[in-house]
Formats: structure tokens, sequence, C-alpha cells
């Protein structure tokens, strides 16, 4: 019989060293952490038979954690355990969802009927299947297209922490639609008739997002001709969704870390705090954890952001929702142009079906549009695509197959790969290029390409700003 794995969670060594040498006699399986942050990490990694949590605990308590715990992996029973016993600090516990309540000190036979008492309540998880008939019980869901067991679990996480005011991270590749999961969690919350307000800190200069989210009091700096509200108190009891948020600077890191531990800004200039009642969620396309250990982001922010993750997959992961994406944008593009396109030919739909998306769900969407502007029949063929890969694959010409008995070939097949991979930059620059309205900064951190080497790309294919070539 599989051993149940047991979590516990507590800042003191000796509790913990003590319940796992209880546990482990009894024939679980016990791992520990030293903190609340540590664990809710470990719980995105791993499943848990049951989780055993220390109340009081420095950078987050046993109620924090009971309360990602029940997002995180609902079914999980959980014991909260506290030296510091009180009718209403046991009732904000089992209010919370915990199953058993200890004080300390207890006994070894105490932990191990709370233990025995706690599993025995434990739920079966449920089928993907039912996700399905959740997602069609809430709101906000009828812009993300899918029905892939990947995109079941994103629908999941998103119903479960709307009904909370956990502080959620979305991570995932550019075009895989963390906004629209950021609206989809307001939309199910109940705060969805108060605002929704989404930030980009990509795109505005260290003092002037500062400015944005705290705002600023008349004359607090040149150009402050009158005080403006910060988009955290514009937001006061809805949302603030903040996107690309590896983009803020240290220093700013510093002021939103404070912001959401006490829940209170000041803004630029100003000297009153201000309360706000706001539910955070950020996003980012790059890895937080690994910019925190390189010291470019502040582990301390990044375990505050981190308290909900939702990761969303790539298009390359999820294969057959591709299908249904080019069906839903085939009819959203022919109807907004007012074009009669019947189908996409066989040749066509294969090729759709099997390629990469480096792009994702906003790269299948432009390629949908293009093909329906450039049609100039009822069926979609080859040519409406205009993606090299593409063409390359339609004509039959296959790089790699040309024979190599003379160096005259060889120098041939040199030249058709590099036109071919000119060609594919050059679509991949413009694209981005233009999805951002030519704005370079954005378009190479769209890409997740540095900015000198995005222009430096630019150059070599003789694509300027302006669009010219």
């Amino acid at each position: 019989m599989e051993k149940i794995e047991i979590l516990v969670v507590d800042d003191e060594e000796v509790i913990r060293y003590g319940i796992k040498r209880v546990l482990e006699g009894q024939d679980f399986s016990v791992e520990t952490c030293d903190s609340g942050h540590k664990a809710i990490e470990r719980l995105q990694e791993k499943d848990f038979g049951l989780i055993i949590t220390d109340l009081k605990m420095p950078g987050m308590d046993g109620i924090e954690v009971l309360k990602s715990v029940k997002t995180l992996q609902p079914d999980i029973p959980v014991i909260l355990i506290t030296g510091y016993a009180s009718i209403d600090t046991a009732v904000e516990a089992i209010k919370n969802g915990a199953t058993e309540y200890i004080s300390k000190p207890f006994t070894p036979d105490v932990l191990l009927e709370k233990v025995r008492q706690s599993l025995s309540q434990r739920k079966i998880p449920t089928e993907e299947t039912c996700f399905k008939e959740e997602v069609s019980q809430h709101h906000g869901f009828h812009q993300f297209i899918g029905e892939s067991k990947e995109m079941q679990k994103v629908y999941q996480r998103i119903i479960r922490v709307a009904a909370t005011n956990s502080t959620v991270l979305i991570t995932g590749e550019s075009g895989t639609g963390k906004e629209l999961a950021a609206r989809a969690i307001h939309d199910n919350s109940p705060r969805k008739d108060n605002p929704f307000v989404a930030v980009d800190c990509s795109s505005l200069a260290e003092t002037l997002l500062e400015s944005e989210l705290f705002g600023h009091v008349k004359g607090s700096f040149t150009g402050a001709v009158q005080a403006k509200t910060g988009l955290f108190k514009v937001a006061d009891g809805g949302t603030l969704f903040l996107d690309e948020v590896s983009n803020i600077s240290i220093s700013t890191q510093a002021k939103l870390l404070r912001a959401l531990q006490e829940r209170k800004i000041t803004p630029i200039g100003g000297t009153q705090l201000v309360p706000i009642d706001i539910h955070l969620v950020a996003a980012t396309n790059k890895n937080l954890r690994t910019m925190a250990n390189e010291g470019t982001f502040r582990e301390d922010l990044f375990f505050r952001l981190n308290i909900i993750p939702i990761e969303l997959p790539p298009l390359r992961e999820r294969k057959q929702d591709i299908p249904i994406l080019i069906r839903h944008f085939l009819k959203k593009y022919t109807t907004e142009i007012g074009k009669k396109i019947d189908g996409i030919a066989p040749d066509v739909m294969s090729f759709l079906e099997n390629h990469s998306y480096p792009g994702n769900v906003r790269e299948l969407e432009n390629v949908i549009e293009r093909a329906v502007v450039l049609a100039e029949g009822n069926i979609i063929r080859n040519e409406d695509l205009e993606l090299w890969e593409h063409k390359e694959a339609a004509t039959g010409m296959k790089i790699d197959h040309i024979p190599m008995n003379s160096e005259e070939l060889k120098e041939m097949k040199r030249n058709i790969r590099d036109h071919a991979m000119d060609s594919l930059e050059s679509l991949f620059v413009r694209n981005a290029l233009e999805r951002n309205n030519w704005n370079v900064t954005r378009a190479a951190e769209d890409t997740g390409i540095l900015r000198p080497n995005f222009q430096s790309m630019m150059k070599k294919l003789g694509i300027s700003a302006r669009g010219e070539r």
C-alpha cells in the first residue's frame, strides 16, 4: 500500500522534527518546510494527502497557508497548530477550511488521533471531466477557447481563486492570454461590479509608473501641476492587474511590497497613508524565481505575489484546441470583415494543426485574420497564409533533401537556406512590430528578445521603425 504523503509546516525545527518522527513511526511519508512560502512552492510541485501547519509564523502565517492550500489543492485536509489557543482563532481556522485544530503542547497520541480523523474526511478528487460543467456555470470564460485537459485545469484554478482575495501570479509565454485570465478572475469574483484596472508595467518609465500606481500630490515634482489619484485607489473595491510585473524597478518593487503588506499607499510627495482594498493579480512571461535568484527581482515580493500561481500553457502543448480556435477565429473575422468563407483546404488545415506557434494563440489569430482578408475564393488555400514555412511545405521545396553531389548544389542550398531564414526572420520581426504599433521596445519585450538584439535583427533585415525596407 502506498504511503500517505504529509507536509509539515513550522518555523521551529524541534516541532518539525518531533512531528516527522511520530508520523514516520506510523508508516506515513513526511516532508517538512520551515516557512509558509516554501510550503506553497512545494504544493505547486507535488500532491499531498494532509497538511499540518503552525499558525504563528513569520512572513506568511498559518491562516494564509490554509487559504492558499484550499485554492491550490482544495480536497487536502489541513490541521492547524498553535501555541496561542483561542476560540476566535479556532473559529477563523474552521471557517477557512481547517479540518482539525491542535493546541501546543500536545502528545503524540493527540497528534495521531487528529491525523487519522482528518484523513478520514479526505475527499476523492473530482475527475477532469467534471470541470467543463463547473466552468459553464461561471462568467468570463467566453473569450477562452479550448477544451483540453490543460485548459480545464486553468479554468478550475481561476474559479477557485476568484472567490478569494489571495494575490495571484499568472505566468505564460506571450500570446497565451494572461489578461483574459485576469479578467475572468475579476468577472467571477465578489468584486465583479467594481473596477478592473489593468497596468502594463513595461510601457512606463520608473517615475511615471510610481505616479500611475500610487498617485502624487500637487507640486511633488516638476510637471505635477495638480494632484493625481493612483491606480491602486482607482481600483479600490475591485481588481488591479499588473501586467509584465517583471519590468518593475527594484525601488518600485519595494514600494509595491509595502503596499501589499500594509494594504496602504502613500502618494508621491504625500505624508498621509491611504488605505486600499484591492484584489491584486500580476502577470509575467519571465521566470521570477530565476530573477530573484539573480538579484533582479526581490525574493520577498516574489513570495508575496506567488501566493496562487496560474500557469497558462503554450498552444503547442494543447494542440487538440487548435481546430476549435481556428473555427472560432474564422467565424469571428468572416463576420467582422463581411466575407463568405466556407472553409479551409485540407492541406492548409493539416499545416495549421501542426505548426509550433511561437506566438501562441495571438499568432494563430493573426494568421486566420490575414488569411480571411487575403483569400480570393471561398476556401482558404496555401497562398492565403503568407508564411514562409508553409510556402516551403506547399511547394515541396525540402532544403535538406537537395542532392549534395557538387559544390554548385551545395552553394545553392546555402543560398536557399539563407533566403529562407531572412524571410522567416523578416516575417517574425514585422509581425512583432505590427502587433505593437511599431514600438521597438514593446515589440522586443513581446518576443522575449533583448532590445539591442531586436534592433540588430531589424538593421540586418533592413527594417526601420516606420515599417520601411
